[in-house]
């Protein structure tokens, strides 16, 4: 069911965000699939690279360059790990008022729940110096912290320091009063490098935990701060962790891309600020992450094809067939989009009712392994039925 009358979110702009680092390149023969990705935000240099080594202007200059190829809006993480306020306030010096760049938006260090012999009491009093020494420089800046990994919202789950303090409760507790924006970062597999690529099935089972995530970190900031204005993002996200490549579910897989649109979708529908997908582009021996390889694309590449023309307005939608959901959303030309995935590996249809809306389908276009986001003819929602192939994306635009 979608009813059209019951907008529910709003799609931020930056939800469709991407990470991108000085490992990173995006060579002359992929500028026009870059500027084509439907990507509107990237996060520099993401990743562990930037608490271990120092940005020099150099790094921030390319970043820049790398932006006006792909008309996205920048941010930038600066040193945590062995970083001083001194460096991270010339930084954001050297960036908005020497260069006048304009980077709007900023963190401090990138999972310091990973680092060495390290607790949430050190971290938060180090991360407030070297805010307050950033803010002294651009007090416009937008901060976004505290970037810990592995967050979804459970006990068994969520990183605790050597002492037993919560990372996130930690943060929100001493510098809830200064974060603009609270991120965290997911990546559900693999769940031991014992076994570093997971199965298709469990892929298929994942999604549904991407619909409670951002309202479990809503609920966790009211609780330590009683605020319910912050915003909310989640800046690190893909399926594996592992740099995992050419399996059935690694990354760089087709059905990957089937996971993301499902779990992009659940997202969406709690009105996340930022979303990073990990990352925008790795060449193939670095890991499969990235949307762009070497000289071509990877399959989840063309999930941003079909999101990128869904609407802003996101309506109510449902689903009681077993791994066949749907995404709706109203775009500003009044079309209503539809984004439907089947996780199975078989055919799935059902009945579909849309309320709050009159109009026929103008354009399909279909994800499957061996058609790429490409239009073709409605088969997909006849006489009222809405009918899938296994392991597919379809987007419908309603006049």
């Amino acid at each position: 069911t979608v009813d059209a009358e019951d907008i529910i979110a709003q799609v931020h702009p930056y939800a469709f965000g991407a990470n991108f680092g000085p490992l990173s390149v995006v060579t002359i023969d992929l500028f026009d699939a870059a500027a084509d990705s439907g990507i509107t935000f990237l996060r520099f240099p993401g990743g562990r690279w930037g608490d271990l080594n120092d940005l020099q202007h150099f790094h921030i200059d390319t970043f820049m360059s790398t932006i006006s190829i792909v008309g996205a809006e920048p941010s930038i993480h600066v040193r945590l790990e062995n970083g001083t306020p001194e460096a991270a306030a010339e930084l954001v010096h050297y960036t908005n008022i020497e260069k006048e760049y304009g980077v709007r938006y900023w963190y401090i260090g990138n999972e310091p729940n990973l680092f060495d012999d390290y607790t949430v009491a050190e971290y938060v009093v180090q991360w407030r110096a070297i805010a307050e020494a950033m803010l002294e420089v651009d007090p416009d800046i937008i901060l976004i912290g505290p970037e810990v990994s592995q967050w979804n919202g459970t006990p068994q789950v969520d990183p605790v320091d050597a002492e037993g303090v919560d990372w996130l409760r930690g943060f929100l507790q001493a510098n809830g009063d200064m974060v603009d924006i609270v991120a965290v970062h997911r990546y559900p597999f693999p769940r031991s490098m014992a076994n570093p690529v997971s199965t298709v099935e469990e892929l298929r089972e994942n999604t549904p935990e991407w619909g409670n995530t951002l309202e479990n970190l809503r609920q966790v900031i009211l609780e330590e701060t009683g605020r319910t204005d912050l915003p909310v993002a989640i800046t690190e996200a893909n399926s594996h962790w592992s740099s995992a490549s050419q399996g059935e579910a690694s990354p760089d897989s087709h059905y990957n891309a089937v996971w993301w649109a499902d779990s992009f979708g659940r997202l969406l529908q709690d009105e996340p600020e930022i979303i990073g997908y990990f990352d925008f582009q790795s060449l193939p021996s670095r890991g499969g992450w990235g949307l762009l390889a070497r000289n071509d694309v990877r399959p989840t590449y063309y999930t941003y094809q079909l999101y990128k023309q869904f609407g802003t307005q996101v309506v109510a939608t449902a689903s009681d067939v077993d791994y066949l959901t749907i995404y709706g959303a109203l775009r500003d030309d009044g079309a209503l989009t539809l984004i439907a995935v089947n996780r199975a590996d078989d055919e799935l249809s059902g009945p579909l009712t849309i309320n709050g809306f009159s109009g026929e389908v103008s354009e399909a276009h279909i994800l499957t392994e061996s058609v790429l986001a490409e239009p073709v003819d409605n088969t997909f929602l006849v006489d009222g039925v809405l009918t899938l192939p296994g392991r597919s994306v379809v987007l419908l635009v309603l006049e």
